[in-house]
């Protein structure tokens, strides 16, 4: 019997479902959308004022251009859970369980790796060798600082030293702004922790599936076919 103070499991309403952690490159996004909206006026300037081909040529060059331009930058994004990690990558989507994923590395490029030895590029998650460099160079310089005896945000010596700032991994120091790590080094950090975290988890088990976008490959080679005979026609 149930009370209104001790109700049934039934009639408890379900746990709420863990959120997807996103990681997308700002760049990418930024870089694609001003490109989209350079490529939508071009081309509706070349079809709506063309003369002779031009509008053909227009309509088949957009046809091929946007879904490309769409999947290798507004497209890419690495979806993590506790239970999964999905990469969505320009022309795949891979979903991993934890218990799949060997590894998450970084080099020229930031990859994971699976259990039978499948590597899969992140391509939402650039490796930025720039910010890498810099983020090296803070580290050297605080280790320095910290074998002076020097405070973040103060000096060295006995007396009390200002604290210093922090700002989500930024700190403030002598005029100088930055994170600890270059971001992406960050996010593949905390990959690798959710990883090391859930790999033997029953909800973090079963099998790796890729999944082929269609939606993307197929507006592309229809326009580029239609290029093609544009084309060849004269």
């Amino acid at each position: 019997m149930t009370t209104p103070d001790h109700p049934s499991p039934a009639s408890q309403p379900p746990a709420p479902a863990v959120k997807d952690r996103v990681y997308r490159s700002p760049l990418a996004l930024t870089g694609g959308a001003l490109l989209l909206v350079v490529v939508l006026w071009l081309g509706f300037d070349a079809l709506f004022k063309g003369q002779g081909r031009t509008p053909w040529l227009a309509l088949a060059a957009m046809i091929l251009v946007l879904p490309l331009l769409i999947a290798f930058t507004l497209r890419p994004a690495v979806f993590a859970n506790d239970d999964r990690l999905r990469v969505r990558n320009p022309f795949r989507i891979i979903t991993l369980p934890w218990g799949e994923v060997a590894g998450l590395r970084s080099g020229f490029t930031n990859e994971v790796v699976t259990r039978s030895g499948a590597k899969y590029q992140l391509w939402a998650v650039p490796v930025s060798l720039r910010a890498r460099k810099k983020a090296a160079h803070r580290q050297r310089r605080a280790a320095a600082d910290a074998a002076r005896g020097i405070t973040p945000g103060g000096s060295g010596g006995g007396g009390l030293a200002p604290s210093g700032f922090g700002f989500g991994g930024f700190s403030l120091r002598g005029g100088e702004t930055g994170p600890a790590r270059a971001e992406t080094d960050q996010i593949m950090d905390d990959l690798n922790e959710i990883r090391e975290r859930r790999a033997e988890a029953d909800q973090a088990q079963g099998e790796p599936t890729v999944r082929w976008a269609y939606e993307v490959a197929a507006p592309a080679v229809a326009g580029a076919v239609l290029l093609a005979i544009l084309l060849l026609v004269g």
